[in-house]
């Protein structure tokens, strides 16, 4: 052969010059022969100070992610010996024969945990965790393993599966098929798919009133608030939910409280803090429902089982939400109480009571408000009716 004997590669990154300590950019394979070059994308961004010398760093991941690079490249190297052999060199036949070649080898379930695995960077545990959810339910399903079996019927076998095993709609939707789609675009860039198998297939996204519905109006708040509770362990458990609905904390934000983090403003005690699910930001003033249960416990009771209720072990998520369901009872209520139910409530109250989505994204710690109003907070019918009301005189 004329030229070069053999394709150069090499991994670049940041070849649009664009990325900067706030914004990543795309590490690629550079295949380099007779004076034309070939990039293949790896779909792995990163920010400049985790790149070095060609290697990842300055990440928790960085040994998967060079270990899947390093993978990578030897794949390419003997799909270039094959070319080799062949004596025809063709580098823009490359991701084809890759695909084909990785596709033999690698199953479906293999490639999803491959990708997640970088995904799972800098985000919370829980995140972290709703990506392993998938290859379990895959490996329990049994009909969808390799590339090949990811057609439209097996898309709507696995969505009936699912369904049979009590999971709703908006939940197999959001926290399987969602996930699973994630990673459709990138097989199908790296030729281990040709089409998406979700395309042409219709199904059920649930209803997300549903999910809005888990509130308590500000009436029945007062209620639950008022009522006497049988014992003082239900007391404490009534408390903490109090609590919640007036910070819109998540549990995994309440069992973290901490009372160090509370700052004096103007005479106002404001509290800051991160989400540990997300890492988001959060503020908000202390409101005089919450204020009193932190000086009547002289901080949280999130323990139930010491005399000293904001010391000891903290109540579980699990413990918490099965001592939710006996409160109610005690105060006329028929609702069945969840943790998440605080968090509604506490949206909901206060975008009826007029606060902009865009600050009770911030005191929950909601990343934007277009989760906050589609699944937590509900605009009530009589704030709409009072609404017009107000303005009926300037537009009659």
């Amino acid at each position: 052969m004329d030229g070069i004997r053999q394709p150069i590669l090499k991994y670049i990154y940041n070849r649009y010059r664009k990325a900067s300590p706030t914004r990543d950019a795309v590490i690629e394979l550079r295949i380099a022969y007779n004076n034309r070059q070939k990039y293949l994308s790896t779909g792995i961004r990163l920010f400049p100070k985790e790149w070095q010398r060609g290697r990842v760093v300055n990440r928790l991941d960085a040994a998967i992610i060079n270990k899947t690079l390093d993978k990578l490249m030897n794949d390419v190297r003997e799909v270039i010996y094959e070319m080799i052999d062949d004596d025809q060199i063709d580098i823009f036949a490359i991701p084809v024969k890759l695909a084909a070649k990785r596709r033999k080898t690698m199953t479906f379930i293999e490639f999803y945990k491959e990708k997640a695995e970088i995904r799972k960077h800098g985000i919370g545990k829980i995140a972290q965790g709703r990506y392993d959810l998938v290859p379990r339910v895959l490996e329990e399903f049994g009909r969808i393993t390799t590339f090949y079996d990811l057609t439209p019927k097996n898309i709507i076998a696995l969505d009936k599966y699912l369904e049979k095993k009590g999971i709703q709609a908006s939940s197999r939707w959001h926290n399987y098929h969602k996930y699973i789609r994630r990673f459709l675009g990138e097989a199908i860039r790296e030729g281990f798919l040709t089409t998406n198998p979700y395309d042409g297939v219709r199904l059920d996204h649930g209803n997300f009133d549903q999910s809005i519905e888990k509130f308590l109006t500000v009436e029945e708040l007062k209620q639950l608030r008022d009522a006497k509770m049988p014992d003082e362990r239900l007391e404490r458990v009534r408390d903490l939910f109090i609590f919640q609905c007036y910070t819109c904390l998540s549990y995994k934000d309440l069992a973290s409280f901490n009372m160090s983090l509370i700052t004096v403003e103007n005479g106002r005690k404001i509290y800051y803090d991160h989400r540990k699910k997300t890492s988001v930001r959060l503020c908000f003033p202390l409101l005089g429902p919450a204020v009193e249960i932190l000086e009547r416990y002289n901080g949280l009771p999130l323990s139930l089982t010491t005399k000293n209720k904001t010391s000891g072990k903290i109540i579980s998520n699990a413990k918490y939400n099965k001592f939710l369901k006996e409160i109610s009872k005690p105060a006329g209520l028929s609702q069945h109480l969840t943790t998440h139910w605080a968090r509604h409530t506490g949206a909901t109250m206060l975008l009826n009571a007029g606060v902009a989505p865009e600050v009770i994204a911030v005191v929950g710690g909601w990343a934007n408000t277009k989760v906050l109003m589609k699944i937590y907070a509900k605009m009530q019918e009589k704030t709409v009716i009072k609404a017009v009301n107000d303005v009926e005189q300037q537009i009659v």
